[in-house]
């Protein structure tokens, strides 16, 4: 009983620890020394703070080391194809189910870019992780540009945003091109209502016409194993959030892939935008790409992606 009050006590310090955005990666490291043996020896979870429990895979071994960040509103499967073949290739490649997603646990709280930042940065340092390279897909880019905010670089080594859902998604008075906010409401009112239906709609966004049934049937099969409520609070966390500010001050090696045919995310006023607002950022258009385009474009991106990590 006493080594499971002072458990809890190590991982509340934790996350009071990373509320405040002076609070560097490296404090992270130190309040979670005491009891980093026990958190290894919990594998595959990590705790991050007395009601979030994070489930992750770590394949392979060696550096570089690849973390991957998964998109809304998937769980970590959704990146096998890409850490099969980066592990394949001799690449250390660790994801993790985003709280109230798949496997880990839904504390009904923390959906904002802050604690999902947070969340990421408790992962890098209880695995001791340094020079990773962080990849992000949709809502994932954003808490990876986030975590830089707050946590600083020291750690990555560079970071690629895939069908970034940035710089800011809801149209308002100085952002006409986005998204009008009752569209995204009714969205969320049918995802609230009928989540099978949402998603048959949702994963014609999602593929291309050459993509086979069941390749569609599996990724939408990662969708259904997460949480309702924390699906509609990141939806409003995604969409709602101002990067634009942000973007210019990230100062990591930054790849950024989009697909030309994204309607999810349209190129032209998020993956571009992204491009041109990170300094020495590089773009890589995919023609005929949509927003799944990790599944439909697999071959190209597990490419490029193992060029930008072992470079």
């Amino acid at each position: 009983m006493m080594q499971r009050r002072n458990a809890l006590k190590a991982a509340a310090t934790l996350l009071a620890g990373a509320t405040f955005a002076s609070v560097t990666d490296d404090a992270f490291a130190r309040s979670s020394t005491r009891n980093s043996a026990r958190k290894r020896a919990s594998f595959p979870y990590l705790e991050t703070s007395e009601r979030s429990t994070l489930f992750y895979k770590d394949w392979g071994q060696g550096e570089p080391v690849v973390l991957f960040v998964h998109g809304w509103p998937f769980h970590s499967d959704m990146w096998q194809y890409q850490m099969l073949h980066l592990a394949g290739k001799g690449t250390r490649v660790i994801a993790y189910d985003q709280r109230g997603c798949g496997r880990s646990t839904d504390p009904g709280t923390g959906y904002d870019f802050d604690t999902l930042a947070d969340d990421l940065a408790s992962v890098i340092a209880q695995l001791g992780l340094r020079k990773v390279v962080l990849v992000g897909h949709s809502i994932g880019a954003g808490q990876i540009v986030r975590y830089l905010s707050r946590h600083g670089s020291d750690r990555v080594s560079g970071i690629v945003l895939l069908s970034a859902s940035l710089p800011f998604i809801q149209q308002s008075a100085d952002n006409p091109d986005g998204v009008d906010p009752a569209h995204l409401e009714r969205l969320r009112m049918h995802i609230r209502t009928d989540v099978g239906a949402w998603l048959s709609n949702a994963s014609k966004l999602f593929f291309i016409p050459e993509s086979s049934p069941e390749m569609a049937q599996w990724t939408l099969r990662i969708v259904m194993g997460n949480s309702i409520w924390a699906m509609t609070q990141t939806s409003h966390t995604d969409t709602e959030t101002d990067f634009r500010r942000e973007l210019p001050k990230v100062r990591v090696r930054t790849l950024v892939v989009h697909g030309d045919l994204d309607r999810t995310c349209q190129l032209e006023t998020t993956g571009r935008r992204v491009a041109q607002l990170i300094p020495g950022a590089e773009l890589k258009v995919y023609s005929g790409a949509a927003h799944g385009l990790f599944i439909t474009h697999m071959d190209r991106f597990n490419s490029h992606l193992e060029a930008f990590a072992t470079t």
